[in-house]
C-alpha cells in the first residue's frame, strides 16, 4: 500500500470516528460494569494464558505514528503476521505520517473515540496523556494479571516502572527497553590524520586538548597552506562535559550525590564558561558558532577541498565527514580540571523509552489488548520488531546467536531495518543477558557505535531521569522555561564571546531567581523525588 493511500484512508477513518463522536458523545466510554459486560461478550472464549489469546476472532484498531514518509511495510513482518494466526487478535492498523500527525492528533483527541490502541512514543506525548487521562486506561492491574512478561522485565530492570509511572502513582502507558544500545552518548572524535602529522599524541587531559586545539589552528595540518583550520564548530554541552556537566536530556538538570541540581549557577558550569571563553578569544572556537545552522556546520565537516575541522563529539564519526571520515577516529573522554572523566550517557544504557503502548478507554477489551501487548516483551518478539523477522533480516544460528543479514544492495542497514519493523517504536524488552547472543558487525551502525562505546562506557554519569510532571506542573513549566532558558542561552553566549564572567555572575544569577528559577527548580525536584519512590 502506497503512503498516500495510507493517508488518505487514515485521514477518512479519522473523519468518520469525529463525526461518530458527535452523534453518540462518548456512550462508547460507558460505565465500568456495562464496559466488563460487552468485552466478555465480544471476547467470546478469553484464554488467561496461552496461545490463541482468544478462541473467536477478536479485532484491534492499533494506530501508530511512523516518520514522514515511511508508509506501512512493517506490517508485513512475519513475525507480527504469526502473532496474528497464533492469537486470533486481528489488527486493523491505522498508519499515520508524522508530517501531518498534529493537526490529526487534535482531531482525534477532540472527538474522545480513540481506537483501542495507540502505539509509538510519537504518537502522544506525556503531557497528551496526563492532560487527557480519561482517555486512557490504568494499566496496572492488566499488567499484573494478564503481562507476566513485563512484569518479569519491571522486575529486571525497575527503571521500567519508574519511567512508565504517572504523577498519579498509575501505570497508563507501556515502556520499552531496545537492544544492544550503548551507553555512551555523544563522543569525542579527532582528526587522528593531523595529529600524526604534527607528531601529537591523542589528547588525555583538558590541558593537552587544549595545546591540541591550538596546534591545529596554527600549524596548518591539512596542509593546504591556508591558515582555515577551525578546531572546534558546535555549541553544545558536549564542550563542558570534562567539568561533569553531563546533561544527557538537555534540561539544565544533573543528579550529584543522589540529588537534582539546576547547573548553569554551579561552579562547574561558571568554570566550563570560562574555559570556552578561552578557546573563543584564541580562535580555537568556530567565530560562527552562535550564527550558524546544521546545514552551515555540515558543509564545514565536509569542506570539498580539504578537511578543516579537528575536533567534535558524534555518535559515531563514519557518517559526518563524508570523504574525511577515514581521517576521524573516536578517543576516550577527555579528564577534566578534577582529574576525573565524564560521559554523557546513561549507566542502564541509551535504551529506555516510555508512552510505547497506550490502551484507550474505547477498546472494549482490555484484556485482549495487555495479552496481546505482553507478546511483544520476549527477547525473541523484541529483537525481530527492533530489526526485522527472524529468517527475513535475523539469522538465528545453531549455537542459539542472532546475526543480522546485510540489507538489499543500494539500501541502508538503517532504512532496512525501518522497512521491516516497528523499529524504534512500540513494546519491547531485551534483557541484558540476551543481548549477549546477538551479533553485530563491529564496522557499522549500531555494532561499530557499541565498538565505540567501550571507549567510554565505564565514565558515563547518572543523567537527571525522564521524569514525569503533572498537569499542573506542565501549566506552569512552559512559561518558566521559555524566559530562563532563553536567558541562559542568551548569557552564556556573552560569557563566552565577551568574557566578563567573574564580574557578572552574581547579577546573572539574581536576574534567573527573579525570573522564577526556585519555582522551576522546585517543580524539577518533586518530579525527580516521585521519580525515585517508585518501587
Amino acid at each position: 500500500m502506497n503512503t498516500a493511500h495510507i493517508h488518505r484512508s487514515a485521514g477518512k477513518w479519522l473523519t468518520g470516528m469525529l463525526a461518530a463522536a458527535m452523534l453518540i458523545g462518548l456512550a462508547g466510554c460507558g460505565g465500568g460494569e456495562e464496559k466488563e459486560k460487552a468485552a466478555n461478550a465480544d471476547t467470546g472464549s478469553f484464554n488467561k494464558e496461552g496461545l490463541p489469546i482468544v478462541g473467536e476472532p477478536v479485532t484491534l484498531k492499533v494506530l501508530t505514528v511512523r516518520w514522514g514518509s515511511m508508509g506501512d511495510t512493517f506490517t508485513q513482518n512475519q513475525w507480527l503476521k504469526d502473532l496474528e494466526k497464533n492469537s486470533n487478535v486481528k489488527i486493523e492498523w491505522q498508519v499515520m505520517s508524522s508530517n501531518d500527525w498534529s493537526e490529526q492528533k487534535s482531531i482525534l483527541l477532540a472527538s474522545g473515540t480513540l481506537p483501542d490502541v495507540i502505539l509509538g512514543n510519537i504518537s502522544f506525548s506525556d503531557s497528551d496523556i496526563v492532560n487527557n487521562l480519561s482517555y486512557f486506561r490504568p494499566l496496572d492491574d492488566y499488567i499484573d494479571q494478564y503481562m507476566p512478561n513485563l512484569k518479569a522485565a519491571m522486575e529486571e530492570t525497575p527503571e521500567m516502572k519508574k519511567i512508565s509511572t504517572f504523577p498519579d502513582g498509575q501505570i497508563y502507558s507501556l515502556p520499552a527497553r531496545l537492544p544492544s544500545r550503548p551507553k555512551s552518548s555523544r563522543q569525542p572524535v579527532i582528526n587522528k590524520t593531523w595529529l600524526d602529522k604534527l607528531g601529537l599524541e591523542v589528547p588525555e587531559t583538558i590541558d593537552e586538548l587544549y595545546t591540541v586545539m591550538k596546534a591545529f589552528k596554527e600549524q596548518d595540518p591539512n596542509g593546504n597552506g591556508k591558515a582555515d583550520e577551525i578546531p572546534y564548530i558546535e555549541m553544545g554541552n558536549d564542550l563542558i562535559s570534562p567539568f561533569g556537566i553531563a546533561d544527557l536530556n538537555n534540561n539544565n538538570m544533573l543528579v550529584k550525590d543522589g540529588k537534582a541540581v539546576y547547573y548553569p549557577v554551579s561552579e562547574e558550569y561558571k568554570e566550563g564558561l570560562k574555559w570556552e571563553a578561552k578557546l573563543y578569544a584564541e580562535g580555537l572556537l568556530d567565530k560562527e558558532v552562535f550564527t550558524q545552522d546544521a546545514t552551515m556546520i555540515s558543509a564545514k565537516y565536509q569542506n570539498p577541498d580539504a578537511p578543516i575541522v579537528g575536533f567534535t563529539y558524534q555518535w559515531t564519526p563514519d557518517a559526518v565527514f563524508g570523504k574525511w571520515s577515514d581521517q576521524y577516529v573516536t578517543i576516550p573522554p577527555v579528564a577534566g580540571p578534577d582529574g576525573n572523566r565524564y560521559t554523557i550517557g546513561n549507566p542502564i544504557g541509551m535504551s529506555l523509552n516510555r508512552n510505547e503502548m497506550l490502551i484507550t478507554a474505547s477498546c472494549k477489551n482490555p484484556e485482549v489488548a495487555a495479552r496481546w501487548a505482553d507478546q511483544f516483551y520476549t527477547d525473541e518478539a523484541s529483537i525481530q520488531n527492533f530489526w526485522g523477522a527472524i529468517g527475513t533480516v535475523i539469522q538465528k544460528n545453531g549455537d542459539d546467536t542472532y546475526t543480522l543479514m546485510d540489507p538489499p544492495q543500494g539500501t541502508s542497514a538503517d532504512a532496512w531495518y525501518w522497512e521491516q519493523s516497528l523499529r524504534d517504536f512500540g513494546p519491547k524488552y531485551v534483557s541484558p543477558s540476551f543481548e549477549e547472543k546477538i551479533v553485530l558487525n563491529p564496522e557499522t551502525g549500531d555494532g561499530l557505535k557499541l565498538e565505540l562505546d567501550k571507549l567510554g562506557s565505564e565514565y558515563v554519569t547518572t543523567p537527571f531521569p525522564n521524569v514525569m510532571y503533572t498537569s499542573e506542573e506542565f501549566e506552569e513549566l512552559p512559561t518558566l522555561t521559555t524566559d530562563i532558558d532563553s536567558y541562559v542561552n542568551t548569557m552564556r553566549a556573552q560569557f563566552i564571546s565577551k568574557g566578563g564572567i567573574d564580574e557578572g555572575w552574581d547579577s546573572y544569577v539574581k536576574q534567573l531567581n527573579d525570573m522564577g528559577l526556585e519555582k522551576l527548580i522546585k517543580i524539577r525536584t518533586d518530579a525527580y523525588s516521585r521519580y525515585m519512590s517508585v518501587k
